[in-house]
């Protein structure tokens, strides 16, 4: 019996840019300007919790927030990163990657609600999306 389809939940599509896939994961960049903030979702149908993952699978989305993690921190030179997989609002498990710094807006909170987002500018974000593209090996 053929594996379900895979698709990405439509609030996470409204609310991101698609950058494109590691083996894993679909890499994408969350539109609010106020922080460096990136999602991982693994391409697994059905998949709520980590715990829903093999064990290859789990290694495998480990490998991804560490590469993806490290080049992000790299390129915003952030104070801290917070990484982090709640699936509160959007059942399909996505896992946050978010470059803080001392000074951002909602410092030392969490980032949900504190700010409405922030419109990127079209060529920063298209800076940021190819410099971390070549960072993480997507091209």
């Amino acid at each position: 019996m053929p594996e379900p389809a895979w698709s990405l939940h439509s609030r996470l599509k409204e609310d991101t840019i698609d950058i494109g896939d590691l083996p894993l994961s679909k890499v994408l960049v969350i539109k609010d300007a106020h922080y460096p903030w990136l999602l991982l979702v693994p391409r697994r149908p059905d998949t709520v919790e980590i715990i829903d993952l093999d064990e290859v699978q789990q290694a495998q989305l480990m490998t991804e927030i560490s590469r993806v993690s490290r080049a992000l921190k790299e390129i915003t030179k952030c104070d801290k990163l917070n990484i982090a997989a709640l699936g509160n609002l959007v059942p399909q498990l996505h896992v946050h990657i978010i470059a803080r710094r001392t000074s951002d807006a909602a410092w030392p909170r969490p980032v949900w609600g504190v700010m409405p987002p922030l419109a990127h500018d079209a060529a920063e974000v298209q800076n940021f999306i190819s410099v971390l593209r070549r960072k993480i090996w997507l091209g």
